[in-house]
């Protein structure tokens, strides 16, 4: 089973673009003109990143973070 990453998609003013984050993957982050092109972006690095850490030997992170449930309450 393929893990599934929290992806995290922001406006970075200093960048002039869409920021998306894959914060359980070190260093795992894209940027495009669109929320929607920044998340698919993240989408192929996190494959990328995973394709390259089982090549290399390296662990592969479970997934960590996540929403808030408490957050409705």
């Amino acid at each position: 089973m393929v893990p599934r990453y929290a992806i995290v998609v922001f406006w970075s003013e200093e960048d002039g673009a869409w920021i998306a984050d894959a914060p359980d993957l070190k260093s795992c982050s894209t940027h495009g003109e669109t929320a929607e092109e920044a998340l698919a972006e993240a989408q192929v690095a996190i494959a990328g990143w995973l394709e390259v850490a089982r090549e290399q030997g390296h662990p592969i992170p479970e997934p960590r973070f996540g929403p808030h449930l408490d957050a409705a309450e």
